[in-house]
C-alpha cells in the first residue's frame, strides 16, 4: 500500500508530514485531504482574531515520487458595519 505525506500549509508557513499514512487508492487520499484541511481551517478560525485577515489554507499531498493533491481553502473576514 503505498504511503502518501499531508503537508500542512498555512500562508508561506509550510508544515511538513514526516510520517505520512499508508492508503489504499487516491479516494482515501482525497477523503483525508479534506478531513485534514477541515481540521486545519476550524483550528485556524479559532485562532484568527483581526479584523480584516485572509487566510490561504492548503493540503499538498506527496509520495515518494512527488506532489500528487492540492487541496485549498481561502476565507475572509471582514466587518461591514462598525461597532457589532
Amino acid at each position: 500500500m503505498p504511503r502518501y505525506y499531508f503537508d500542512l500549509r498555512d500562508g508561506t508557513h509550510l508544515g511538513r508530514d514526516e510520517e505520512g499514512l499508508d492508503l489504499p487508492d487516491m479516494e482515501a487520499v482525497q477523503n483525508e485531504a479534506t478531513r485534514a484541511l477541515s481540521d486545519l481551517a476550524r483550528d485556524a478560525i479559532r485562532a484568527t482574531a483581526a479584523l480584516g485577515v485572509t487566510r490561504n489554507l492548503s493540503i499538498e499531498v506527496r509520495d515518494e515520487q512527488g506532489l500528487v493533491m492540492q487541496a485549498r481553502l481561502q476565507f475572509d473576514i471582514k466587518r461591514l458595519q462598525k461597532g457589532q
